[in-house]
């Protein structure tokens, strides 16, 4: 069970897809730190694909703009850890995957800085039917720790989203 690792209660990701599912509403995501973690957890819940459309997982920088649309002179200038990349993941998270919501990841596992950027710096993209937000965090720990905090944050941020 991919919820258990992340420390995230399996309830509080049912509840969360059953807020979605009241709505009438759905979710997809573009993963890079996390590698599609966000998505493994949410698909957990038995019944997710009432509500979970999909997922790009957009490790390489490349595909982050080729599958996901995020543009490329804005990598290109800024690197692919930087708060706009996780809304452009978010947005074409949603868009690619014809979702109402999007959820989008980018940041540094570490051990070692990217691009200039420390280990633990994580920035979330939420975009939805009322426009986008991000969400900028640093999360202690090491490689797995990071992740993992990511994807509890990524969760427990988006379920206040929809409150």
């Amino acid at each position: 069970m991919i919820l258990e690792p992340v420390g995230l209660p399996f309830s509080q990701v049912a509840d969360l897809l059953d807020v979605l599912r009241k709505r009438g509403e759905t979710v997809a995501t573009a993963e890079s730190l996390t590698a599609g973690l966000v998505a493994a957890a949410l698909t957990d819940v038995p019944g997710a694909s009432d509500v979970v459309r999909g997922g790009l997982v957009v490790y390489a920088t490349d595909l982050k703009a080729e599958l996901a649309g995020v543009d490329s002179e804005l990598l290109a200038e800024c690197g692919a850890v930087h708060p706009r990349v996780a809304e452009m993941l978010a947005d074409g998270a949603r868009t690619r995957c014809r979702a109402d919501w999007g959820i989008g990841l980018t940041g540094v596992a570490g051990p070692d800085p990217q691009d200039g950027v420390a280990p633990g710096t994580v920035h979330l993209g939420f975009a939805g039917p009322g426009g986008a937000a991000v969400h900028s965090v640093r999360l202690p720990g090491d490689r797995h720790g990071v992740r993992a905090a990511a994807v509890r944050v990524a969760l427990e941020h988006f379920a206040d989203l929809l409150r």
